[in-house]
Parts: C-alpha cells; sequence; structure tokens
C-alpha cells in the first residue's frame, strides 16, 4: 500500500523516534508499504516519521543507483530498525541532497564518507556493518530522520534565506507532486 508522504512542518519530522520492539504490530506490512510508498515516489530512502511514525525504523535501496556510478559501485537495499551510527570518518564531502518530505528543495549538504552502523534487521536480529560513500550518505540522511533533523538544518545560512520561501509553501500544503502526501496544518 502506498502510504501518504509527511511534508515538511509536521512536528514528527523534528522529534527523535522511539526505538520499537519486535512484537510490534504488522511490522513486515509496514516495510512493505514504506518499500512501496518509496519506489512510488522514486526515492532511495525512506524514514518512518516521513510516514507519519516516530519510529526508529528506515529502508534504503541504492541498488537503484548502481547503472548512474562508476561501474564498482554496490548499491543495497536494506531495512535497519534501532540503529546506532557508531563512527563517522573520513575527510567530508558535499553532495546536493533533497528529501521526499521536502519536494523541489535541494541543497549541499557535507558528510563524512565512511560510517559504522549497528541496527536490528526485520527480524530483529543486531548487526554491525561498515558502509562508504553515497551508501553511507543515504544512511546518514535516513537516519538523520530518526534523529529528528532534516538536511535542511544542515545548509548553509544564506542556502537557508534563498529556500525559505519553499518551505513555506510546502508548510502550507501548496505544492504538487506526483505522490500522495500530508501535511499538518496545526499552530
Amino acid at each position: 500500500m502506498i502510504l501518504p508522504i509527511t511534508g515538511y512542518g509536521d512536528p514528527v519530522l523534528k522529534k527523535k523516534a522511539v526505538e520499537i520492539e519486535p512484537n510490534f504490530t504488522d511490522l513486515q506490512k509496514l516495510i512493505d508499504d514504506m518499500y512501496s510508498t518509496m519506489y512510488n515516489a522514486e526515492g532511495i530512502g525512506l524514514a518512518a516519521p516521513q510516514v507519519g511514525l516516530s519510529i526508529r525504523l528506515f529502508v534504503v535501496d541504492t541498488k537503484q543507483l548502481e547503472n548512474n556510478k562508476k561501474p564498482s559501485f554496490a548499491g543495497i537495499k536494506q531495512v535497519f530498525i534501532n540503529p546506532t551510527i557508531l563512527s563517522e570518518s573520513g575527510e567530508e564531502w558535499k553532495y546536493e541532497e533533497g528529501c521526499l518530505s521536502i519536494p523541489y528543495v535541494r541543497g549541499d549538504v557535507w558528510r563524512q564518507p565512511n560510517i559504522i552502523i549497528r541496527y536490528q534487521n526485520e527480524n530483529f536480529e543486531w548487526k554491525e556493518d561498515a558502509f562508504d560513500g553515497m551508501n553511507a550518505r543515504v544512511i546518514q540522511h535516513e537516519y538523520d530522520h530518526i534523529e529528528g533533523i532534516l538536511f535542511t538544518d544542515k545548509l548553509l545560512p544564506l542556502k537557508k534565506k534563498l529556500i525559505s520561501s519553499k518551505l513555506k509553501k510546502i508548510n502550507r500544503g501548496e505544492i504538487q507532486v506526483e505522490y500522495p502526501m500530508r501535511f499538518f496544518f496545526g499552530k
């Protein structure tokens, strides 16, 4: 099932998400729905807060990028439950990021190229893996979501000022996108 993606301005996007337990109701259905939602919106990662759930879960599929990157690039398709980034290392590199919750806004974000992350898979088995390059970047972006951080929080002040009117339009739901979205019209 395609879920509506939570738009910029909803408080769920700024909350630190809570851990989930193995008895979480319909977890596999939620994971399947998150992948369907992500693919429908032509994304490569999606965190649970982006579908309105403040839980520590995100999905990533960078295999979709394999043809667009160097021949040596190997993408991943993976579920991350209750993750913790243990370390980030290497010289920061800049890349223009976007976000399904903030359509039509992009900006340069600096991130370190290497990470080590501890997480549970969909069977709640603990794993610890190292990722680099684009895989690390996508994981870092989605991890930020479960920490209540948006890529726009990492932009330079001038860029933030330049995109402020776009962010206000998204917050008011005054955008047209090719995928279902929900907007927060609270105080």
